[in-house]
C-alpha cells in the first residue's frame, strides 16, 4: 500500500507540473501566431496551432513528465483500489493551481484555495480508508466495450472542439480525463502482465485502448488548455480522471475499503470530487500576458 501511495504521489508531481508547462508553452505559440491563424471557422484550435504549441520547449519538457507520470500512474493502478490511486494521481491539480500563481501569474482566490484544501483533505480521506485493491481479471467483451469506448470519447471530444470552440475547454477537459480514466482502467485488466506473455498482451484489445486512450487524451488536455484556464481544465479531467474509473473498480473489479471505513471512503471521494468541480468554477480565469502586444490578441487559443 505504501509504495502504492508514494507510486501515485510521484505520478501526482510530474501531472501537476506537466500540465503548467504545457500551459505555457501554448501561451507561448499562441502569442507568437498571427491573429487569424491556427483556428478553425468555429473558433477552436486546428491541428496546426496545437501542433505549434507541442513544439516549444516547456510543452516538450511537460510531455516527457507526463511519460514519467503515466509509467508511475500504471503501476500505482496496478498495486491500489482505482478510487484511490485515480484521485491522488487527479490530485495534480493542486500542484497546477499552486504552480500556475508563479509560471502563469494567476492569482487564486479565497475561494478556490479552500477548494483545494477540500481536495487534499479528501486525499487524506481515501487513503485512511482505502483497503485491498480487487482483481486484475474482466471478461474480453469488457475488454472490446473499454476499446469501443475509448474510441467514441476521442472522435467525439475532436468533433466537439472543431465546432464548439473556445466553449469546449471545460468539455475538452472532461473528455481528457475519461480517457485517462479509461486508460487507468486498461492498465488494471490488461492481460499478458503477470505472468508476462507478449502474445496475450499484443491480442488484448485493452492494451489498445491505453495506446488510444494516451495519444487522444493529451491531445484533448492540450486543446482545452488551450482555450480555456489550465486550472478550470485541468479540474475538469479530475472529474472524468475519478469517477468513472473509481465506481468500474468497485462495481466490477473488486475493490473495497477497510472493513467498517466504507463510508470514510464515499465521503473522501465526493468531496475529493466537489473541490476538483468548486476550483473548476471558481478558477475558469485567463492569466495576464506581460508580453502581449499593444492590442488585444483575439485568438482563442491564449486562454
Amino acid at each position: 500500500m505504501l509504495i502504492g501511495l508514494l507510486t501515485a504521489i510521484a505520478a501526482s508531481l510530474c501531472y501537476g507540473t506537466g500540465s503548467v508547462l504545457q500551459a505555457v508553452g501554448s501561451r507561448r505559440a499562441a502569442r507568437l501566431s498571427p491573429a487569424a491563424a491556427g483556428v478553425t471557422a468555429h473558433g477552436g484550435p486546428n491541428l496546426s496551432s496545437t501542433a505549434k504549441a507541442a513544439m516549444t520547449w516547456e510543452f516538450i519538457v511537460g510531455t516527457i513528465l507526463d511519460f514519467v507520470g503515466f509509467g508511475l500512474g500504471a503501476l500505482a493502478a496496478r498495486l491500489l483500489p482505482l478510487f484511490l490511486s485515480q484521485t491522488v494521481i487527479s490530485a495534480n491539480l493542486v500542484i497546477t493551481a499552486v504552480l500556475s500563481v508563479k509560471l502563469l501569474g494567476i492569482r487564486l482566490s479565497r475561494r478556490e484555495w479552500t477548494s483545494i484544501g477540500v481536495v487534499c483533505a479528501a486525499l487524506v480521506l481515501l487513503a485512511t480508508a482505502a483497503g485491498h485493491e480487487g482483481g486484475h481479471h474482466a471478461a474480453m467483451s469488457t475488454h472490446w466495450w473499454l476499446l469501443a469506448v475509448t474510441l467514441l470519447i476521442i472522435v467525439g471530444g475532436t468533433v466537439a472542439v472543431r465546432f464548439l470552440g473556445a466553449r469546449a475547454a471545460i468539455l475538452a477537459g472532461l473528455l481528457s480525463g475519461l480517457a485517462f480514466g479509461a486508460l487507468g482502467v486498461g492498465v488494471r485488466v490488461l492481460n499478458g502482465i503477470e505472468p508476462f506473455s507478449l502474445g496475450g498482451l499484443l491480442c488484448d484489445p485493452a492494451l489498445y485502448a491505453i495506446v488510444l486512450a494516451g495519444v487522444g487524451g493529451m491531445y484533448l488536455h492540450t486543446v482545452a488548455l488551450q482555450i480555456g484556464s489550465v486550472n478550470g481544465a485541468t479540474a475538469a479531467l479530475v472529474v472524468g480522471e475519478t469517477v468513472l474509473p473509481g465506481a468500474i473498480g468497485v462495481l466490477w473489479l473488486g475493490d473495497a475499503s477497510r472493513p467498517g471505513l466504507a463510508w470514510l471512503a464515499v465521503l473522501g471521494f465526493v468531496l475529493a470530487v466537489t473541490g476538483a468541480v468548486a476550483v473548476a468554477w471558481y478558477g475558469n480565469h485567463d492569466a495576464p500576458e506581460p508580453e502581449a502586444a499593444p492590442t488585444p490578441d483575439p485568438v482563442p487559443a491564449t486562454r
